[in-house]
C-alpha cells in the first residue's frame, strides 16, 4: 500500500459466502493459521471451522490455491456462573494459532470466560490385535486369553480430530474481548475491557495494564466506553503492541507502558455521532485489528461494511468496502471516502447515510503474502493483491 492507488491493486479473486440461516451461524472471528495454509473462523454457537488451502493448480499456475473445510469441532458449550447468576455465551470471541512445531496444529479459543488450548491432528491408522478387547472393543475374559498378539496398525480413512488440552478461566471479571500470542510462543495475552492478563501455556502468570492517561479536555460521558480495548496484538517481531478501542488503533513499545508510540483515527467522523451510537448499542461492538506479516500495515473494520489499512512507514490510509455488490470474481476494489460536512463529492458517501448493521468486526491476514479475509456478518470474503 505504497499510495492510494496501490490500493487499488487488492481485487476480489476469492470469496466465500456462507448464507448462514440461524444466529448461532453468525460469524464471530476468523483468523490464519502462521503459514497461511489454516483459516479458522469461530461463531455465535461455539463451533470452530478450520479450512485448508489447496495446492496450486498445475493446470492453472497463477491460479492460487482455494480454501476447503478441513476440521468442525465445538469449541465452548453454554454455562451459567451461579455465584453471579450469569449466563456464559458459547460464542467464540477469538482464535489465535500457535506456530507449528510438529504433525499436529495448536489454536488458542476463548468465548467470554474461558480460553481453551486446542491440538488438531490427523489420523490415517488404528490399532487391531488387542490382548484384552475383541474387534468391537469390549472386554475380553481373560480366561479365554490362551496366546500373546502383538497389536498392528492398519490404514484407515483419513480422520482429522480436535482435542483439549488446557483450559484457563476464572482469571476475567468482565468479558474476554482478545488473545494474542507472543513471539516467545511459550505466553499469551488475554484481555478484558479493564485488565490484561499474561499467560504462561502451562500455569498464570500474571497481569499488568497499559494506559494512556485520558486529556481532561477530552472528556465526556462516553469516554470510558470509547477508550475500552476491544482487541490487542503483538507483532510478528514482538516488540510491539497493538490495540484498538471504538474510535482508534494504537501502537505500543513494550518498553514504554507511559504512551502509546503511534494512534490512527479509524472512524472519527463518528464522534459526533456518540450520542445516537449509544441509543442504538454500536458503541459497544468490538472491533478487531490485524498486523501485516512485516508489520508496516495495520487493518481493522468499521461500519457500512468498511475496513481501513494504515500504513505505518509513508502514513498513508486507505477505506476499502467489503460487500456483495462489488464481489464478483477479480472485482478491483476502489478506494471509499466518507464526507463529514459541507459539499458531498460523487465518490464520497455522507456520514449520514452510513448503514451501521453492516459492521466488519473480524479480519485476518495472511503471514506471508497480501491475502487478507474479511467478515461481514454471516459473508466471509477473501480478496488479494491483483495477479496480472
Amino acid at each position: 500500500m505504497e499510495e492510494e492507488s496501490d490500493s487499488r491493486k487488492i481485487n476480489n479473486s476469492f470469496l466465500r459466502d456462507h448464507n448462514y440461516a440461524t444466529e448461532a451461524d453468525i460469524i464471530s472471528t476468523v483468523e490464519f493459521n502462521s503459514t497461511g495454509e489454516l483459516l479458522a473462523t469461530g461463531d455465535k454457537g461455539g463451533r470452530v471451522v478450520v479450512f485448508q488451502r489447496e495446492q496450486e493448480s498445475k493446470n492453472q499456475p497463477h491460479r492460487r490455491g482455494e480454501y476447503n473445510v478441513y476440521s468442525t469441532f465445538q469449541s465452548h458449550e453454554p454455562e451459567f456462573d451461579y455465584l453471579k447468576s450469569l449466563e456464559i455465551e458459547e460464542k467464540i470471541n477469538k482464535i489465535r494459532w500457535l506456530p507449528q512445531q510438529n504433525a499436529a496444529y495448536f489454536l488458542l479459543s476463548t468465548n467470554d470466560k474461558t480460553v481453551k488450548l486446542w491440538k488438531i491432528s490427523e489420523r490415517d491408522k488404528r490399532p487391531e490385535g488387542y490382548n484384552l478387547k475383541d474387534e468391537d472393543g469390549r472386554i475380553r475374559d481373560p480366561a479365554t486369553i490362551t496366546s500373546l498378539r502383538v497389536p498392528v496398525l492398519r490404514p484407515m480413512d483419513l480422520m482429522v480430530e480436535a482435542t483439549p488440552r488446557r483450559v484457563f478461566s476464572n482469571a476475567h471479571t468482565y468479558h474476554i474481548n482478545s488473545i494474542s500470542v507472543n513471539s516467545d510462543y511459550e505466553t499469551f495475552m488475554s484481555t478484558d475491557d479493564l485488565r490484561i492478563n499474561l499467560w504462561n501455556l502451562e500455569i498464570t502468570n500474571r497481569s499488568f495494564i497499559f494506559e494512556e492517561p485520558e486529556d481532561p479536555s477530552n472528556r465526556s460521558f462516553f469516554s470510558e466506553i470509547i477508550s475500552s480495548i476491544s482487541d490487542v496484538k503483538f507483532s510478528h517481531s514482538g516488540r510491539y503492541l497493538m490495540t484498538r478501542d471504538y474510535l482508534t488503533v494504537k501502537v505500543w513499545d513494550l518498553n514504554m507502558e507511559s504512551k502509546p508510540l503511534e494512534t490512527y483515527q479509524v472512524h472519527d467522523y463518528l464522534r459526533s455521532k456518540l450520542c445516537s451510537l449509544y441509543e442504538n448499542d454500536c458503541i459497544f461492538d468490538k472491533f478487531e485489528c490485524v498486523w501485516n506479516g512485516s508489520d508496516s500495515v495495520i487493518m481493522t473494520g468499521s461500519y457500512n461494511n468498511f475496513f481501513r489499512m494504515f500504513d505505518r512507514n509513508t502514513k498513508r490510509d486507505v477505506t476499502l468496502e467489503a460487500s456483495r455488490e462489488n464481489s464478483k470474481p477479480r472485482a478491483i476494489l476502489k478506494p471509499r471516502k466518507v464526507c463529514v460536512g459541507g459539499k458531498r463529492r460523487k465518490d464520497e458517501i455522507s456520514v449520514d447515510s452510513l448503514d451501521f448493521s453492516k459492521k466488519i468486526l473480524h479480519t485476518a491476514w495472511h503471514p506471508y503474502e497480501n491475502i487478507i479475509a474479511v467478515a461481514a456478518t454471516n459473508n466471509l470474503y477473501i480478496f488479494q493483491d491483483k495477479v496480472n
